[in-house]
């Protein structure tokens, strides 16, 4: 191989040196260009990435300056765990944005029993409910304690509707609260692409407990 390669990354050109590529040998990318290289060339004979190749600017300059980028954190991570380049990995994992995500918000909907098959349910409700309609809600019932989980029952006994179309999330044993965590499934909701929101839920008449206690309307936005 020529010591200078020209590549191209997702439609991006790039510019660098062999050595530059094969900094960590250990990595994919290493592998990518040890002895005959396994990628595909493009009509202009470049190695073709099939990866997004505005983000790979950031990798190339921590190859060759070891600089750990401060934008596009998130899209980076992901990158760097593709070409597996481990000490790029391990200082991303250390910047506040990564860290916040994999070891405070991550850890703590990991207490939170069903959680992602949760999210699943509220999308499939909504989009079950959005025939010709502009809007389309799903109640929810969010309980801390296993105290709260008991009298929660007994309020979703009392409540007038359909209980099955209720998703309910908890109890858990972590420190953040009750509108933490519905801070967190607005967000990976939203993450989904769908618009959303929640307010409390105000039952019927003769409703048990208060219902802002336990049970929120979230609100999906079609149109």
């Amino acid at each position: 191989l020529s010591p200078i390669v020209e590549l191209n990354v997702g439609g991006e050109m790039y510019t660098t040196t062999l050595s530059t590529l094969k900094k960590h040998p250990g990595s994919k990318l290493a592998e990518m260009f040890t002895g005959q290289p396994k990628l595909r060339t493009d009509s202009e004979g470049r190695f073709f990435i099939d990866r997004p190749g505005t983000h790979f600017k950031y990798i190339l300059e921590y190859l060759r300056s070891n600089q750990v980028p401060t934008q596009c954190i998130q899209d980076v991570y992901k990158e760097a765990l593709f070409y597996d380049i481990e000490p790029l990995i391990k200082q991303l994992e250390d910047s506040p944005q990564i860290f916040g995500e994999l070891v405070a918000r991550k850890q703590f909907l990991a207490r939170v029993p069903n959680y992602s098959e949760n999210i699943e349910l509220m999308i499939r409700i909504a989009r079950a409910e959005a025939v010709a309609s502009r809007h389309s809600s799903v109640i929810v019932c969010v309980v801390r304690t296993d105290e709260d989980a008991a009298r929660c029952q007994d309020a979703l006994n009392s409540l007038d509707m359909d209980k099955k179309s209720v998703v309910k999330f908890g109890p858990w044993k972590a420190a953040p609260s009750i509108s933490d965590l519905l801070d967190c499934i607005q967000m990976d909701v939203e993450t989904k692409g769908y618009k959303i929101s929640f307010q409390p839920h105000v039952a019927e008449k003769g409703f048990r407990f208060k219902s802002h206690d336990f049970f929120y309307k979230f609100l999906f936005t079609w149109w």
